[in-house]
């Protein structure tokens, strides 16, 4: 039977994970990977190193950990903090799924002998006749977490496993309940990768400069000032200063003249219906063409979308920032082709 290094994250989804996998027969391994934690923010790896060994002992598989933590700054935090200096808004968990979790964990856990990895995401894999395969939403469409893999070709889902992708976030539960599992009761993890909870503006401020520049509405009249356009991006919701604490939303950033524009409308006046793509990724590796349903937000309601030629048509106005990611799906939502960043 082949052998599968289980990502072990201190959590629940990835315990079950490696539960089901030694129930079904596969040689596990269960694998810590340990990320970048900077000494300015309360970050939780101890704690979570902690949990995925008691889950791996509770189990009785072999348990490894895999220091990635220059692989993570480098890839992945060197990375967003350089796209928000330009203006733009990445997304750092779609690059440490990339990068990081099957990436570098892939490789290190191949030199040791892995057949396969495995995660606890909310995805599920198919495998077609032509020996290709597709990713699908997850039976539990409110933990679907397909939209941070859409960098994931066929080749890499040819080594990967999604074990609770077809079961409800309440049966994970349950069988964790029933395992035994020692985090079975622990809270869901939340914020970046490997990072938690971060406070994104303060976060930046470590390392982009104050800048301060001018707000202004949409009639051009000064509101008030900004310390930096990095800080912030489209459809952001902030006061400004304004008076009464009206909901102002960030609808136009001005490199150049280092000026925001807010308007009353997170859309603003000037929303557009198509946007410019760069990296382009699908899964069977086929340019993206034709009409899809996508979204460039987590957990967004899925929008009609056409790509030709490396451009992306909504059919109404959209506010999207660059550097955000679109990722697209079947007619159906059930499939995820792939995706693209919105240039």
């Amino acid at each position: 039977m082949d052998t599968v290094f289980v990502g072990l994250s201190g959590g629940v989804d990835s315990a079950v994970s490696a539960y089901l996998l030694k129930k079904q027969g596969y040689k596990v391994v269960g694998a810590f990977i340990k990320g970048w934690e900077p000494d300015f923010l309360p970050c939780t790896g101890v704690r979570d190193r902690l949990e995925a060994m008691r889950v791996a002992a509770h189990l009785g598989i072999p348990f490894v950990t895999y220091d990635l933590s220059e692989e993570y700054k480098r890839g992945v935090v060197d990375y967003f903090v350089s796209e928000y200096k330009l203006g733009r808004t990445p997304n750092p968990d779609v690059m440490c799924n990339r990068v990081i979790k099957f990436g570098a964990f892939w490789e290190k856990a191949k030199a040791d002998g892995a057949d396969m990895i495995a995660t606890g995401h909310y995805a599920m894999k198919k495998e077609l006749p032509t020996s290709n395969f597709q990713l699908l939403v997850s039976k539990d469409k409110e933990k679907d977490q397909t939209y941070f893999l859409w960098t994931l070709t066929k080749d890499d889902l040819a080594h990967s496993l999604f074990p609770v992708g077809g079961l409800e976030k309440t049966a994970v539960r349950s069988l964790a309940l029933e395992a035994n599992l020692p985090n079975a009761s622990r809270a869901d993890s939340q914020g970046l990768c490997f990072l938690g909870h971060v406070d994104m503006h303060a976060f930046l401020k470590r390392y982009l400069p104050t800048e301060i520049g001018v707000v202004r509405d949409e009639n051009g009249k000064s509101i008030g000032n900004h310390d930096g356009i990095w800080f912030y991006t489209l459809g952001q919701r902030h006061g400004f200063g304004s008076l009464g604490g009206e909901r102002l939303y960030v609808v136009a950033k001005d490199r150049m003249k280092n000026e925001l524009t807010v308007s009353t409308s997170s859309l603003g006046e000037n929303a557009e219906k198509i946007f410019a793509l760069t990296n382009e990724s699908s899964v069977d590796g086929s340019p993206l063409v034709g009409k899809y349903l996508g979204r460039y937000r987590y957990r967004q309601t899925l929008l009609s979308v056409e790509i030709h030629d490396g451009q992306a048509s909504f059919d109404t106005p959209q506010r999207i920032a660059s550097g955000q990611s679109l990722v697209v799906y079947d007619q159906q939502g059930e499939i995820m082709h792939g995706g693209a960043i919105i240039e």
